[in-house]
């Protein structure tokens, strides 16, 4: 009900910040670091250095940052799309979309500062072909030769401001949007200072942020529930509890007027409702529907050898960390193909390492790491392995716009309880007591989920399969949908917008 979405702002608020949520935070705060793959960053030249230390970057990746960074500055120059057929209906009617024409340091001059993002590598490489990445090889033949890139898993700002940019229904009226996007590149900026002791540097931006929005027309409309905006991280990143230097992330999930908004994030928090998680970047981005259609037909012929795989290390800080107990069943397992990964195992890098194997096994077991969820995942949907999932905030109640709400039909569940108590049936016993035939319908099912998990090439479009962002963005205008029929039926929300000075 209404009541139940929308709590009164200063008693959320208050709830929020008395929760003793930090221990979940510090628990999580290996998710934050985890670093996109050292070794797919493109080397850049031994000579030319600048200043005697950093390298150059080739001059090739410069131009394309150069360029990805002129679009985005330049805004979103927008145009009201001739959609109107010859019977005179406007076809982008209750589908337009209004793209805020932000200040570039909301995004732009974000881009910029790519190369100190982390203080151990440069990110720059990670921009280049919009946003993707560089190519893949693909000597080994695990990959297509095309459409496939190094992309960081948290790189997603970028690949879907890229892709809204694409949409058929964009329009410069907003009072003909049925949605209003909010291209701040909310992940790139909080990774700047993950590492930073200065509470006033982590939240300078969403700060800037809310108290822009609030003074638009725009936002007056419908006091922002009609935004939507994109973080490429988890939640757990955005959630800081207090103003201490020294705690993890930004308090961009503490501003009262982000409350009203849709936040998408690879990872949502689960006891709030105005965040949605959107599917992790994979490697595969298709510029057309055939290189979808193709990579499909290659995974269905695909011959699976093995029941089950498992591809990771272990938590050994993590006393509540299920994934000793899979390592050590699927080593001990014929039926198991097992890829453990160690700090210094650099194979475990190399994208088409855990592909191959999740390309010939039936299940893929996605224990929950550093997060609840994992990019992992998806890259096993992306090999026709059905997942194998041990914790309910892992997939199902995360990625709900892109999932089948029957999770029998793509996924096994099985406990974390069940695991760490070894009182159930071992999870090699659990998965050769599901039929062949049953198995066989779930790795169809996984294959035909395929288009709706991934980010078509931002480049370029498809011509009649829908990806994540297609998803997404109808998902939220039906949302927004909802909430303006409650608003316009007397439905009473909290306005959730204080007085600079509070914020």
């Amino acid at each position: 009900g209404v009541g139940g979405r929308w709590l009164p702002c200063l008693v959320l608020l208050a709830v929020l910040s008395a929760t003793p949520w930090l221990l979940i935070i510090h628990c999580h705060r290996a998710a934050s670091v985890s670093t996109p793959h050292p070794s797919l960053v493109t080397a850049a030249p031994a000579s030319g250095r600048e200043g005697g230390s950093q390298p150059r970057f080739p001059s090739v990746q410069e131009q394309q940052v150069k360029n990805l960074l002129i679009a985005s500055a330049a805004g979103d120059e927008v145009r009201r799309s001739s959609n109107v057929g010859v019977t005179g209906e406007d076809a982008c009617r209750g589908r337009y979309l209004y793209v805020h024409d932000l200040p570039p340091r909301f995004n732009a001059d974000i881009l910029a500062d790519c190369r100190h993002w982390y203080p151990w590598m440069d990110m720059c490489p990670y921009l280049v072909n919009g946003g993707l990445g560089a190519p893949l090889d693909n000597a080994d033949g695990v990959f297509a030769d095309e459409g496939w890139y190094a992309t960081d898993h948290f790189g997603l700002d970028v690949i879907f401001h890229a892709r809204v940019r694409q949409y058929e229904c964009l329009t410069n009226d907003s009072s003909l949007a049925a949605a209003v996007f909010v291209p701040y590149y909310a992940g790139f900026d909080v990774v700047r200072h993950l590492w930073s002791n200065n509470a006033t540097a982590k939240d300078a931006l969403p700060v800037e942020l809310v108290n822009w929005l609030t003074r638009r027309p725009e936002w007056r409309a419908m006091g922002g529930r009609d935004h939507f905006v994109m973080s490429g991280r988890t939640a757990w990143d955005h959630q800081r509890q207090t103003d201490s230097d020294s705690e993890w992330g930004n308090k961009l999930f503490r501003l009262p007027p982000v409350w009203n908004m849709t936040v998408l994030l690879v990872e949502k928090l689960p006891w709030t409702d105005f965040d949605f998680a959107v599917p992790y970047p994979t490697y595969f981005h298709p510029a057309k529907d055939a290189d979808v259609l193709q990579w499909q037909q290659r995974m269905q012929g695909m011959k699976r050898e093995f029941l089950f795989s498992f591809a990771g290390g272990e938590r050994p800080g993590d006393p509540n960390s299920i994934r000793h107990h899979l390592i050590r069943e699927c080593g001990a397992s014929s039926f198991c193909n097992l890829v453990q990964c160690h700090k210094s195992e650099k194979n475990c890098l190399v994208p088409s390492t855990f592909m191959r194997v999740f390309q010939g096994a039936r299940f893929c077991l996605q224990p929950p790491g550093d997060t609840y969820t994992r990019r992992s995942a998806f890259d096993a949907i992306l090999a026709g392995c059905v997942p194998v999932f041990f914790h309910q905030d892992s997939a199902y109640r995360q990625y709900r716009w892109h999932l089948p709400d029957d999770r029998d039909t793509y996924s096994v569940f099985i406990s974390e309880e069940d695991v760490r108590s070894g009182n159930a049936s071992s999870v090699e016993e659990t998965l050769r007591q599901i039929p062949p035939e049953v198995a066989e319908r779930m790795t169809e099912t996984v294959i035909g989920l395929i288009p709706r998990l991934v980010y078509a090439d931002p480049r370029s479009k498809l011509q009649t399969l829908r990806d994540a962002v297609d998803f997404t963005v109808e998902a939220v205008i039906d949302r927004v949908s909802k909430l303006r029929k409650e608003m316009d039926h007397g439905a009473s929300y909290p306005n959730c917008i204080l007085p600079p000075s509070i914020i």
